[in-house]
């Protein structure tokens, strides 16, 4: 496996932010003053580390097709390239030997490939939560027959449900598909207990990792123990490398078995015009060119997350979670999704989805922009069914909204407003956050604000900011 070198740990506070790409970048407010970005907004997608961006640029100067070229180049990004799949296996900890490590786009693709092998039969059952991204979710509906497991009232997964779904279901249940962490409340899931559980009444687990891997150790397990993992994926723009890649991860075994979903360059051992014998997996698929550099990328940040420590990460984000939920108690007409104890900060993430009291979250998260220079998120987070769940909305008022979508009006889209931490984040971004979201809540924010009810958005009246002087192609 891949050695990990330990000299090379981020030190301290400042060196985190001296390590993310563009964290000192100044945006333009409403009142015609610039301010640092605030990047709260990092459960969608993170910043690039300099690390990983250095490496990228460096992998350039000898860029070329991996796997049957003979040119030098071809056979050092050859050798790049198989050596991430190592770190891969380190960063989960399991034998590359024995598990296929797939690479692709993301997790969204990496769910998609695998309810396509897995070629259920019309009788087979998925048990998705409730809680899952739309990706946990729409890939199973479209190639296999789910079910869905509920939540809590406070958004956390009931394992009783699950449990009585495993029995309910037992001898057909292909596969529990579950998100490590929530992307909207930031629960993350008992996933040892939970694989005892799949295991235990004769089933399969999908592990969505792609939230969880930037915030928390992720073991797979051998496969003789009864907590392991049988299948995980993870996207790499969440972990800091957002250069396109990701990763399907399962036993070796189960990829051997029949044809893969897509074709052609790199899948075949040999082919004629009336016959192809495939690759042995990984290789069977990865169909076409991959993107290498996606892939170098991957690998040199989850290499700087070793390198710095995950134990280091996670206590940082624990303190954020904690400060912020402390300080958002005492603003008027705060309801928060999931748990707003700052106290309980072992088993969730830095994920705080919230609204205000007759403030439209649109109307929040635009404040906070044009006003604060801070990149939160708003409405369903990809996760509508959980969001609706947790805002208490009914079948008739599901039915109303969805009618009113459907003619194009965004306006009453349900959702919420959502900040989520990186490693990089502070206390001080924090502070200045609160103190904003103080001045929403009061109603002494400046601009007047405008719906677009195409898009569900709104903008200061009478202002739009050149964003070509800032970036054009």
């Amino acid at each position: 496996m891949a050695t990990v070198n330990k000299t090379q740990k981020i030190s301290s506070k400042s060196t985190f932010l001296q390590e993310v790409v563009g964290y000192n970048r100044q945006v333009p407010l409403l009142n015609g003053t610039f301010q640092r970005y605030i990047n709260f907004d990092n459960a969608a997608s993170t910043p690039a580390l300099k690390p990983v961006l250095d490496k990228v640029n460096e992998a350039m100067e000898w860029y070329s097709s991996i796997h049957r070229g003979t040119g030098f180049k071809s056979q050092l990004c050859s050798r790049i390239y198989d050596q991430a799949r190592e770190v891969v296996a380190d960063f989960v900890n399991i034998d590359p030997a024995s598990h296929a490590i797939i690479f692709g786009k993301n997790a969204t693709e990496a769910i998609n490939k695998l309810a396509r092998r897995m070629r259920l039969a019309k009788d087979q059952i998925v048990l998705v939560s409730k809680m899952e991204h739309h990706s946990n979710d729409l890939p199973w509906r479209a190639n296999g027959q789910v079910k869905h497991i509920g939540i809590l009232e406070d958004g956390q997964l009931d394992l009783e449900d699950l449990v009585h779904l495993l029995k309910k279901y037992y001898g057909k249940t292909a596969l529990v598909a579950l998100t490590g962490a929530s992307n909207v409340t930031g629960w993350v899931n008992d996933i040892a207990k939970i694989a005892g559980l799949c295991h235990e009444y004769g089933t399969k687990l999908l592990v969505d990792a792609a939230q969880l891997a930037p915030h928390r150790r992720i073991d797979m397990k051998p496969d003789d123990d009864p907590e392991h993992i049988d299948f995980l994926v993870i996207s790499a723009h969440k972990i800091y490398a957002p250069f396109g890649s990701g990763a399907l991860i399962g036993d070796k075994d189960f990829f051997k078995d029949g044809d893969p979903d897509d074709v052609g360059g790199g899948t075949i051992k040999i082919v004629d015009l009336d016959y192809a014998h495939w690759s042995e997996p990984p290789e069977k698929d990865e169909a076409g060119t991959p993107n290498t550099i996606g892939v170098i990328a991957f690998a040199k940040a989850l290499l700087t997350i070793m390198e710095t420590g995950i134990e280091r990460i996670v206590e940082h984000e624990k303190k954020l979670t904690g400060y912020i939920l402390k300080n958002m108690a005492g603003i008027p007409g705060i309801e928060i999704y999931g748990s707003s104890d700052p106290a309980i900060v072992d088993n969730r993430l830095g994920v705080i989805s919230f609204n205000i009291k007759d403030i439209p979250h649109a109307l929040t998260a635009a404040i906070l922009n044009y006003e604060g220079g801070i990149g939160v998120r708003n409405g369903c987070f990809c996760a509508q069914p959980y969001i609706k769940e947790l805002l208490g909305i009914n079948s008739a008022e599901g039915v109303e909204i969805k009618q009113q979508i459907l003619r194009g009006d965004r306006s009453r889209l349900p959702g919420a407003v959502r900040v989520s931490f990186g490693f990089y984040n502070t206390p001080e971004e924090i502070d200045r956050f609160i103190e904003l979201l103080k001045i929403i809540a009061t109603g002494e924010y400046e601009g007047k604000y405008l719906l677009d009810k195409q898009r569900g958005e709104y903008h200061p009246e009478g202002y739009s900011p050149s964003y070509t002087k800032y970036f054009q192609l």
